[in-house]
């Protein structure tokens, strides 16, 4: 008979709200599901600009413990902050020994993840770790000179190894980025296990279109190639009128503006930076496609959103963003860095008639129910359980990209 009591869990982020990015946002999620079915979680994070200490904070409703470490901000990057490494083998044994978790599921191996499987293992506390690192796109934040950045890499995947084969069971969002990082660690047998998303919490919108927006979510940062869908736009006929939104903030965000400018498209383009959720939902709404020139989605919750949002897609055919847009049925997938293939792919899905728009927003709103969190709730539940699961992956279309490592 299936075990349903509830778990205390402790999860292990190094980067969790008010952070904004895909592991933040995962980390969020998945501690309010897990709250809301009952569980005790509590949370393992760098202070951020929260205060240092223990305190209870609210996720989508739920009471979730938090438990804020010290930290410093790495100022290469502009806006992540560290707990100290020196100490987190004694802050984890700390809270580990307050908290008597049933489980810790760890996100990362960086600090946090590294400090609490360390002690969890010790403590023979069963261990959950899921990646949504890699070390390729961290590269530009070191300030590792580019004849070292592959010996840097070798390093850091070690160091990953070191966390991971503690874990009784690892998981990564994608079928593609569990093969990814069974190939680089040399751990195997890791769980495809999407990051989900409540797909209750978006709208679409099949009322006639009357604009053509394209929207863009995700770090304003030089791994996300927004570059290329600038100069995408900027190759569109005139007569489409595009307009163009970038939903987020990050390092390049000047410099964008700046070439957007250049590109004579800056009074089609807006530049949002971070938005709240509301805000964000409705961008969804209103637009007519989304856009994702990103190389190196591990999973890419963004498209989920815009998905779940009912919009039609054109993104990279790279890492795991073929395992959602389905080239030809709801939206495109273009050559990585080549704004004149993408291009090619907005106008196609921009001029499509009607029937055929619905149709492919319909396809988006199909294969994202299968991202559902309440199935990624319940497939870690297993996990933490110590319960067999068959790996719940998606069914990724016929082509799959044999890119090895995305360059930064």
């Amino acid at each position: 008979m299936t075990d349903s009591r509830p778990l205390r869990i402790l999860i292990g982020a190094d980067t969790f709200s008010p952070d904004v990015n895909g592991s933040a946002r995962f980390s969020e999620h998945l501690a309010s599901g897990l709250a809301s079915r009952g569980h005790d979680v509590h949370v393992v994070s760098p202070s951020a600009k929260q205060p240092v200490g223990t305190r209870t904070e609210i996720y989508d409703g739920q009471k979730i413990t938090v438990h804020r470490l010290y930290s410093w901000r790495w100022y290469p990057h502009d806006w992540l902050t560290f707990a100290l490494p020196w100490r987190i083998q004694q802050n984890s044994a700390r809270i580990i020994d307050e908290v008597k978790p049933d489980v810790v599921h760890f996100q990362s191996h960086i600090i946090v993840g590294r400090g609490v499987s360390s002690e969890a293992k010790k403590r023979g506390i069963r261990i959950v770790g899921t990646n949504h690192v890699m070390p390729e796109n961290m590269m530009a934040f070191t300030g590792i000179p580019k004849f070292l950045q592959d010996w840097a890499i070798g390093l850091a995947w070690a160091a990953a190894r070191r966390s991971f084969i503690r874990a009784d069971a690892v998981t990564a969002p994608t079928r593609r980025a569990a093969d990814f990082f069974e190939k680089a660690t040399g751990i195997q047998n890791i769980y495809a296990i999407s990051c989900g998303i409540n797909v209750d919490n978006y709208q679409a919108d099949f009322t006639p279109r009357t604009e053509n927006r394209i929207l863009f979510v995700g770090r304003v940062t030089g791994e996300k190639h927004i570059d290329v869908l600038l100069n995408a736009v900027k190759l569109l006929p005139a007569d489409l009128n595009v307009q163009l939104e970038i939903v987020g903030g990050g390092d390049q965000l000047k410099n964008l503006q700046t070439m957007a400018n250049q590109l004579g498209i800056g009074d089609r383009t807006t530049f949002t930076g971070y938005v709240t959720e509301e805000e964000l939902r409705r961008a969804y709404t209103r637009s007519t496609v989304f856009a994702m020139p990103s190389i190196a989605e591990l999973q890419s919750i963004a498209t989920m959103e815009a998905m779940a949002s009912g919009l039609p897609v054109v993104a990279a055919d790279a890492m795991a963003l073929p395992h959602l847009v389905h080239d030809g049925q709801n939206g495109y997938l273009f050559t990585p860095g080549n704004a004149k293939d993408l291009a090619a792919k907005l106008e196609t899905v921009l001029r499509a008639p009607q029937e055929g728009f619905d149709a492919m927003k319909n396809e988006s709103l199909s294969i994202v129910a299968a991202h559902d969190i309440d199935r990624t709730l319940t497939t870690f539940e297993h996990l933490y359980r110590g319960e067999p699961v068959t790996d719940p992956r998606v069914v990724p279309p016929a082509h799959v990209p044999d890119t090895d490592a995305p360059s930064s």
